[in-house]
């Protein structure tokens, strides 16, 4: 299972194009799927993103759980509508797709936050006001 710890900052191109940490491509390195699964945060204004593999962890939990139950929707599916696979490129780098760099505010930077079995991207403003925030209710 990939793990992601570290803070890292990177440029964004006009594009869209930033460049996933060394680490973290490390980190992935081997899976069915050589790029990230990206979706907007339910906990935060930020992106986050797994390797294939969490994916195909969740997927065979859910089945399993899901194969004798009678509920017509599982509740879990609505996070599957969001998901986007994003390779890498030759440099690896990955496109954010428009709306997710709109729904977490990204412009010319984005910081990578690993978090465990997931890491976030943020506009590094808001991350900043996050933290702050986050140290001012505890």
């Amino acid at each position: 299972m990939a793990v992601f710890i570290g803070t890292f900052e990177n440029k964004v191109d006009r594009k869209g194009r930033v460049s996933v940490p060394a680490t973290f491509r490390q980190s992935l390195s081997g899976l069915t799927f050589t790029g990230i699964i990206a979706f907007p945060s339910r906990r935060a204004a930020a992106i986050e993103a797994c390797g294939m593999d969490l994916m195909e962890q969740l997927i065979a939990e859910q089945a399993s759980v899901n194969l004798l139950s009678e509920q017509p929707d599982d509740p879990a599916s609505p996070l599957f509508y969001d998901l986007q696979q994003l390779p890498f490129d030759g440099e690896g780098r990955v496109i954010l797709p428009p709306s997710l760099r709109e729904f977490a505010g990204i412009t010319g930077q984005a910081t990578f936050v690993g978090v465990g079995k997931l890491f976030q991207i943020w506009d590094p403003q808001r991350l900043d006001e996050h933290r702050v925030n986050q140290a001012g209710g505890q």
